[in-house]
């Protein structure tokens, strides 16, 4: 199948954000894990410890759906939910090892995903097109890191 014929700056700029979920989503899929519940994973152990609202915020999504994907992660020895003491009501949760031990390269392998994606450029292309995008971002709302 041929490339789709891309005209506007910014549908180029959609492609290559794509291009990077597409591989982020190939490499959580050969763990057997959705794309949503890899990126719960790594946030867990980036932020261990966290509150079911703020993993809705972070994923963009509600806090239902969070509660139905912990659900499923914490079946699997995946995650932990744990009760601070006095404060019973709010409950932390927590990659297990074997989570941790899922995600481990994740942040490589989309490394590794960006040098493939800028491997057509040379050295000061990458630095020109860094410094046009740093422009172009500098007064825009700036987005929660997912």
């Amino acid at each position: 199948m041929d490339a789709p014929k891309l005209t506007s700056t910014l549908e180029l700029v959609r492609w290559i954000g794509w291009a990077q979920r597409k591989a982020a989503e190939d490499w959580i899929r050969e763990r057997d894990v959705t794309f949503e519940q890899g990126f719960v994973l790594a946030h867990l152990v980036q932020s261990p410890g966290a509150i079911q609202r703020d993993i809705a915020q972070r994923s963009r999504t509600s806090a239902a759906s969070v509660s139905s994907l912990l659900k499923g992660l914490e079946r699997r020895g995946l995650i932990e939910r744990r009760t601070e003491v006095g404060d019973e009501r709010s409950k932390r949760v927590y990659a297990t090892p074997a989570g941790a031990e899922l995600t481990a390269g994740l942040e490589a392998a989309m490394t590794a995903a960006d040098e493939t994606i800028l491997a057509p450029l040379t050295n000061s292309e990458r630095t020109t097109l860094q410094a046009l995008l740093t422009k172009i971002t500098a007064d825009l709302p700036q987005p929660t890191r997912p």
